[in-house]
């Protein structure tokens, strides 16, 4: 061991009065001085509390010696740069014997007269405990904010002055802003001007500390300007000095459960508003009899007022008796409940007023169904014997028909039917069913709310009934689907006439507000007594030949036919095999290249479904897909092609051959809650780089979910994940609403390819696309390539892809990576 060299290297700072030996022996701090050798020169006192040494033992002993190579390493850094002449400190674990703790501590150089630094001053601080509190404070922040940002109802931190200070993803949706949007705001620019004083009332009470909390339903303005109607939950946070620090608000959007409420007041206002103005006397009630409402004129016939009467059995407050002979006369309500019937009252009766006397009255007893038909209740309509029995109908019209369209409901279709065939069988006539819907009208509400909806609904019922000015029915069957009845039909194609004046006038129907409704309409026709005798039947197979025009791409009226029964039986076929399909092994993928316009190189491939046994094809795949997609069954098999597709791909690329496969996804996969987890355990289980994989989604698809969708997309993108658009050009989305949508490619519908070279419209809507596709940075691939006339006319388009049977059909695996041998 070198000899120990005492106070003559010591630096002044150890030996001038300002510094007493029990200062330094006595700090909380191990304190101590190293040669240049990095031996020790000095070492405090608390060395022999802290480490158990004597510190005179130290002197002398080199520093890597006495705290071993562990610590030294983690050291040795800032001893380095210190014994270079500069300041240096340290912070990190190190470990005495098998104690881990945490230090900070200071490495300070000491110069000679030279300017040579000829030791350096070490203080070393243990902080153990402070970092434990750091990792524990830092680790509760973490819990907090993911909380915070990934609730599923909208959390936002907001300051006094009523600027935010955190948002989580939920409000930045719920509002239509990006984060960093909404931080630069504050709650007076979003607050609607109506609500803004209610909301500053109560936050000065939080403030004042006159309440500790409070819940307000308001309206916040959307990014668009829209009203979005939400429910508030405030607090506020102080600290130690009971000063404010921030607001903590919980939002839940109630925009829909605010349109549902507004529908429901208009229904219940109206029912009111008629129930009270009309001259007829009309109580209500239960399954039990037991009284539910009076109106004004009940209440004064009866003696009652309507809320003494609620829940009294109904012969307690509608006493009838016979005007002879003053026997007790039993309650016509009772047995229209009990037959599901309408039941007059029979003779002379009179009503006991409360008080005593009597009054003639004739009475119309119904019961009140729900949508589906259940008795609910009952209606009893009652006047003098001077009146008529109108107001019965009126009231038996509110439970018959559809309160928006004010058209004849579901209810009562089947006998309005029933007596049309009847009367149509006695005069040997034939009538028809015309089964009609509107097609897409989802994406009416999805794009413009249920309240434009509404106004579409009714403005359609109001064309219906201006285009069949007759005795023909129309009834609201349901959400977008009408019913027209003709019960005097001369010919079918007076039938067809008819439907072809229905569509054209249907599709003109402009709703304000709404410029660009352009509504399409579908119609399915059975005649009687051809299709059917009954009016179930016949009501069946109208909606199975709307079911065939909506098959066909929509957009017209067709009759129902035998083929199409078969059809439907063939269908049920279909999916009885196809439950077996994959058990049974009988789906394979094939893959169909695409190839790079301007070389000629394959760079992709298209995953395609078939159905084989015994290598012959079983059912074609528009034969069996459609199936698959209305049964559900779509989940599993498409669940299963693209495990298949990206293990293939990653079997091509382990054997040299690396190329992109692009799977189909139907609508039910991607509108599954669970997609996303099923795509990424997929890539995770193939191991398969994302950006080796395509999907292709429609357009309707896309445009249709909204911001579900919109998000949804963008994590498959940032998961690596390539997004093309298929057939486009044949469904309704706009190119500039791609710029909203993480995709990368388009492709361009074979209907257009087709029709190239013979079509110059056709031509220029394809140039157009394709020129338009790439100012937006889109890859543009064009399937359904057939000729080499196309080819040319695409590759001078710009088009960057090609697919189609040019180039190579649908084929096996093997096949495929055959092909890629030869051409690479």
């Amino acid at each position: 061991m070198r000899p120990h060299k005492s106070a003559e290297v010591l630096p002044s700072l150890l030996q001038g009065p300002d510094w007493p030996a029990q200062i330094l022996d006595g700090a909380p701090v191990l304190l101590a001085y190293l040669d240049a050798e990095q031996c020790f020169s000095y070492a405090n006192e608390t060395h022999r509390s802290w480490l158990g040494v004597d510190p005179q033992a130290l002197l002398g002993k080199r520093l890597i010696d006495v705290i071993g190579q562990r610590n030294y390493r983690s050291a040795a850094p800032a001893l380095k740069k210190a014994y270079a002449g500069q300041l240096a400190s340290f912070e990190g674990e190190l470990y005495n014997g098998k104690e881990r703790r945490y230090a900070h501590g200071n490495f300070q150089p000491d110069f000679d007269a030279d300017g040579r630094v000829r030791g350096v001053f070490t203080a070393l601080l243990d902080i153990t405990e402070r970092h434990l509190l750091e990792l524990q404070l830092h680790e509760s922040e973490q819990r907090f904010f993911g909380a915070f940002q990934h609730a599923a109802i909208g959390m936002a931190l907001t300051r006094p002055d009523g600027h935010f200070l955190r948002v989580n993803a939920a409000v930045c949706q719920m509002l239509g802003y990006r984060e960093d949007e909404l931080l630069a705001l504050d709650i007076a620019r979003l607050t609607h001007p109506d609500d803004m004083a209610t909301d500053a009332r109560l936050m000065a009470e939080l403030l004042a500390g006159t309440r500790e909390s409070y819940q307000l339903e308001k309206r916040n303005l959307h990014k668009d300007g829209h009203a979005v109607h939400i429910q508030l939950s405030v607090s506020l946070v102080r600290d130690e000095q009971n000063a404010p620090l921030y607001f903590v608000s919980q939002v839940q959007n109630i925009s829909q459960r605010k349109a549902f409420e507004d529908a429901l007041h208009r229904e219940r206002e109206l029912a009111e508003v008629t129930l009270r103005s009309i001259g007829d006397a009309v109580i209500t009630t239960d399954t039990q009899l037991c009284i539910t409402s009076l109106n004004p004129i009940a209440e004064a016939m009866t003696g009652w007022s309507n809320d003494e009467a609620q829940g009294r059995p109904i012969e307690e407050i509608f006493q009838l008796f016979d005007a002879q002979d003053g026997h007790t006369i039993a309650n016509p309500l009772r047995v229209a409940i009990e037959h599901n019937t309408i039941v007059d009252l029979a003779g002379k009766t009179l009503l006991r007023h409360r008080h005593g006397f009597d009054t003639p009255v004739e009475d119309s007893s119904a019961p009140i169904h729900d949508h589906a038909g259940n008795v609910i209740g009952g209606v009893l309509v009652f006047h003098d014997v001077s009146e008529t029995r109108a107001l019965a109908l009126k009231m038996i019209h509110l439970t018959q028909h559809d309160t928006l369209t004010g058209l004849p409901n579901r209810s009562q279709l089947h006998d309005h039917i029933g007596q049309a065939l009847a009367t149509a069988n006695r005069r040997q006539q034939r009538a028809a069913l015309l089964y009609i819907d509107i097609d897409h009208f989802k994406q009416i509400n999805e794009l413009h709310g249920h309240a434009a909806g509404d106004r579409v609904l009714r403005a359609l019922a109001a064309q219906l009934h201006r285009c069949l000015p007759g005795d023909e029915l129309i009834s609201r069957y349901g959400g977008d689907e009408f019913v027209v009845l003709l019960p005097h039909l001369g010919s079918v194609g007076e039938a067809a006439s008819l439907c072809q004046v229905l569509i054209n006038q249907c599709e003109q129907t402009r709703v304000d507000g709404l410029p660009e409704l352009a509504l399409r309409i579908s119609i399915g026709i059975s005649v009687y007594p051809d299709d059917a005798a009954e009016p179930e039947d016949l009501l069946q197979h109208a909606e199975t030949a709307l079911v065939a025009v909506k098959a066909q791409g929509m957009h017209g009226y067709r009759f129902f036919t035998a083929l199409m029964n078969e059809r439907s039986q063939a269908r049920r076929r279909i999916e009885t095999a196809l439950r077996q399909a994959l058990p049974r092994h009988e789906l394979s993928l094939h893959y169909q290249p695409k190839v790079e316009a301007q070389s000629g190189r394959v760079v992709g491939a298209e995953a395609l479904l078939r159905w084989q046994v015994n290598g012959r094809e079983l059912y074609k795949p528009d034969q069996f897909i459609p199936v698959a997609e209305d049964s559900g069954l779509i989940l599993p098999i498409g669940a299963w092609a693209l495990r298949q597709a990206c293990k293939q791909a990653q079997l091509w690329q382990l054997g040299g051959q690396t190329i992109p496969v692009s799977v189909n996804v139907s609508p039910l996969q991607f509108q599954h809650a669970d997609f996303y987890s099923w795509l990424d355990d997929v890539l995770n289980e193939s191991g398969l780089d994302p950006g080796l994989l395509e999907l292709e989604l429609t357009e309707r698809m896309v445009m249709s979910g909204g911001d579900t969708t919109t998000g949804l997309l963008r994590r498959i993108r940032q998961r690596g994940v390539r997004l093309s658009l298929d057939d486009f050009g044949t469904g309704y989305c706009s190119l500039s609403y791609l710029k909203h949508f993480p995709i990368d490619a388009l492709k361009i519908d074979r209907v257009f390819v087709h029709d190239l070279i013979s079509d110059r419209d056709t031509a220029t809507i394809t140039s157009a696309i394709i020129a338009m596709a790439r100012s937006l940075n889109k890859v543009v691939i064009a399937e359904g390539v057939e000729t080499r006339d196309q080819a040319a006319f695409l590759r001078h388009a710009g088009c960057s892809q090609l697919q189609g049977f040019l180039f190579g059909a649908p084929m096996p695996a093997e096949e495929f990576q055959q092909l890629l041998a030869a051409t690479t």
